[in-house]
């Protein structure tokens, strides 16, 4: 048996939603609350039933809480489980064409193919979902198939935990069709029962010791925002910020102590730890969470690098606890290591789960060798921070993440090595030995400023929004001081916080996109509009124009011309790829979930009349020192079947590998230097001028993928030819 001490590994889940809820009407805009309550909620938390060795930190932020319990208490009302509950055969067409766009929204690959009825459904409807296409598909369905597309809508969200567990969710899963009036009723019902089984199921964990509990300030501010919008300067030192700026700590301070207020009611103690929205941190806002009593908070490590300066070293510094000074006071730090966070958030989806439960804990065991190594002579108390969201990335997951969970949970309770730990518990034992920082950088977790909340013109505006509609409560309440404490001056200002929370601007700008973005401007509007109506005022006109713009966003950019780049792995002059077609990743977040690495940075593509040709930008250099670890894959759609795999050495051809045909390896040509390009002959890619191309492309490290561009769309041309380009061209 070894002597050697165990290494600490922090777990934190992030779970969170907007507020979806309009506080006047108390009608709830999007579903995902209930949704994901149960496929993430519920049974992250129950997992640990089947693990007794794991300790676990939970951020539970309190507006999703607040939106449980109107759940679970029968207050919501909501859309989606109005028309899942409204009878098939009374349906309207305008229900029907609301169930056609809105009833699909799932992961397809994860949540709709696995199920044959519900994969019949989409067939029947079809993949695109235009006005018309919409129109023409609701006269193919029959009232059985609008009542077995109510039901698998809501059927397919639960996780398969409670397809195990529960006898009602498994009877329908194993029925898959031919559902009745009466199951859709009971759905729901199971439902509403796990909303409220949500903070009680966690409380239960909290208390035998197993899971630490942490809050977010509650409507989930960008806290440092909040106290100087200016204080994003620092990080970004050329952007334009509104004028004047926002500046009220006041509302920083209020948005926490609720959050501790809420928390200590449900759970019978206030938190000590705290998950600070987006990880956004500064010194002023660390200075009210240790005010108010806030132990520790946790952020990226992109921010200890930039408090650190040149004194950063990353093993050392990483991984370990840290305080920063606040008068007399400290408060704790954890800083989460990315590259292992983003493993679970983005690239061990595609992975056999027990490859990739093995990959990670290998990753801890070398991180802790390396530490050993470098530590013998002064130990230090070490912790490995793994902070990711617990709730977005499991529907990439086969069953939800629950095969990976288990493999995950259950070889680090067999490891002695390697120890998980509640973030309190570090701290009882060795909180008194953190290192000190000098500084705390102003930043967030995503890339170490708060360039996805300001900056842009549409952030700015709604900046802009929210400070003339706070500076209207405020003079209404000195115009009118025996109204302070009146219910109309109460909600406008629980409107006013809402409305500070930082979802809406994660929206705005070029950063993210989704099927909502209409919503969520519509909803941060209207929480202004409220404060306007419950006070008597005039709703400015401009509150009713919309803040993002409805201009497509195209992340797939065709060509517009022939190119003939020379393969040389360098841009040779401006115009050998200005005429290519592009896709950038980091135009591409999808929604709710933001990669702060990757490897590929752009891609670009064209041809001629002979030839296809590919340039990859990478973020990082040397190019040739990149192409020793990875192999580029090719996924066609069109011509289907068709994988070209893609592997560098030494030599400027390389071979092509197409499954599953006999003839000879196919040779193209790639030079990299600061680019990599890729030359492939129309002619060896078999059935191409039938079919066309329609592809993705993939990157392997160690035979597994950890990558793919782009992730949730693809490139699509025709076969080239000198009569007709243009017009073939689609994103």
């Amino acid at each position: 048996m070894s002597d050697e001490p165990a290494i600490s590994v922090l777990l934190l889940w992030h779970q969170h939603q907007p507020f979806y809820k309009d506080p006047l009407s108390n009608r709830f805009e999007l579903p995902w609350v209930r949704l994901h309550a149960i496929k993430d909620y519920y049974d992250m938390v129950a997992l640990l039933d089947e693990f007794p060795k794991i300790r676990v930190n939970f951020n539970l932020v309190p507006s999703l809480l607040v939106q449980l319990d109107d759940y679970a208490t029968g207050k919501a009302q909501e859309k989606w489980v109005e028309l899942t509950l409204k009878s098939a055969g009374q349906l309207s067409f305008e229900d029907g064409q609301f169930l056609l766009n809105n009833f699909f929204m799932a992961n397809w690959e994860r949540m709709i193919e696995p199920h044959p009825r519900y994969r019949e459904l989409l067939d029947k409807r079809g993949r695109r979902s235009s006005t018309e296409d919409l129109a023409r598909a609701a006269n193919y369905f029959k009232e059985q198939d609008w009542r077995d597309l109510q039901m698998w809508f809501n059927l397919a969200w639960f996780d398969p935990l409670w397809r195990e567990r529960d006898s009602f969710i498994q009877s329908m899963f194993a029925k898959g069709r031919g559902f009745t009036e009466k199951e859709k009723q009971q759905v729901v019902k199971k439902q509403i029962e796990i909303c409220g089984l949500v903070a009680l199921k966690h409380r239960e964990l909290a208390e035998r010791g197993q899971i630490e509990i942490t809050a977010t300030p509650f409507y989930h501010p960008i806290l440092p925002l909040l106290c100087d919008t200016e204080s994003a300067r620092v990080a970004m030192p050329q952007a334009t910020l509104p004028t004047p700026h926002f500046a009220h700590p006041e509302d920083a301070r209020e948005q926490i102590e609720r959050a501790l207020q809420d928390h200590e009611r449900r759970f019978g103690r206030r938190p000590q730890g705290m998950w600070p929205s987006e990880g956004s941190v500064s010194e002023e806002a660390a200075g009210l969470m240790s005010s108010l009593g806030v132990r520790w908070a946790a952020t990226d490590e992109s921010v200890l690098s930039n408090s650190m300066g040149e004194r950063y070293q990353r093993d050392h510094h990483l991984y370990q606890a840290h305080r920063f000074a606040v008068g007399e006071k400290n408060l704790h730090f954890f800083f989460r290591d990315h590259e292992l966070s983003d493993a679970i958030g983005f690239v061990y989806a595609g992975w056999n789960p027990e490859d990739a439960a093995a990959n990670f804990v290998e990753r801890l065991h070398a991180i802790r060798k390396r530490l050993s190594e470098h530590d013998n002579d002064a130990p230090v108390p070490r912790v490995i921070p793994v902070i990711l969201d617990g709730e977005n990335c499991w529907e990439y997951y086969d069953q939800d993440g629950l095969p990976f969970l288990r493999a995950f949970y259950r070889r680090l309770s067999d490891e002695p090595l390697l120890e998980t730990v509640r973030g309190s518990d570090f701290l009882d034992r060795h909180g008194d030995r953190a290192n000190l920082l000098p500084r705390l950088w102003p930043g967030s977790w995503i890339n170490s400023n708060f360039a996805i909340w300001i900056g842009h013109p549409e952030d700015n505006r709604a900046w802009e929004l929210l400070r003339r509609t706070r500076e209207f409560l405020s003079e209404y309440i000195r115009n009118h001081p025996d109204q302070h404490a009146s219910a109309p001056v109460k909600l406008a200002w629980e409107e006013i916080y809402i409305a500070e929370g930082s979802d809406w601007c994660w929206w705005y700008g070029d950063d993210h996109s989704s099927a909502n973005d209409g919503m969520f401007d519509y909803l941060f509007r209207k929480h202004l509009m409220n404060v306007y109506a419950v006070l008597g005022g005039s709703i400015p006109e401009d509150l009713h124009l919309p803040i993002k713009q409805k201009v497509a966003k195209t992340l797939v950019r065709p060509p517009v011309d022939f190119i003939e780049p020379q393969i040389d792995g360098k841009v040779t002059n401006y115009f050998e790829w200005h005429s290519a077609g592009s896709y950038q990743p980091e135009g591409g977040a999808s929604g709710t979930m933001h990669r702060v690495q990757s490897v590929m940075k752009g891609l670009y593509f064209g041809f001629d009349l002979k030839t296809l040709y590919l340039r990859i930008d990478f973020h990082k250099a040397p190019v040739p020192d990149i192409l020793k670890d990875i192999t580029l894959k090719l996924h066609f759609l069109q011509p289907a079947g068709i994988q070209i795999g893609v592997r560098f050495n030494a030599d400027p051809n390389f071979v092509l590998e197409v499954p599953n045909q006999p003839q000879a390896p196919l040779i193209g040509r790639w030079a990299a230097a600061k680019i990599l390009e890729i030359a492939i002959p129309l002619a060896s890619i078999p059935n191409a001028s039938q079919s066309g191309f329609e592809f993705m492309v993939g990157i392997e490290q160690d035979g597994r993928e950890v990558e793919r561009w782009p992730a949730d769309a693809s490139i699509a041309f025709a076969y080239p030819s000198a009569e007709s380009f243009i017009e073939h061209w689609t994103v």
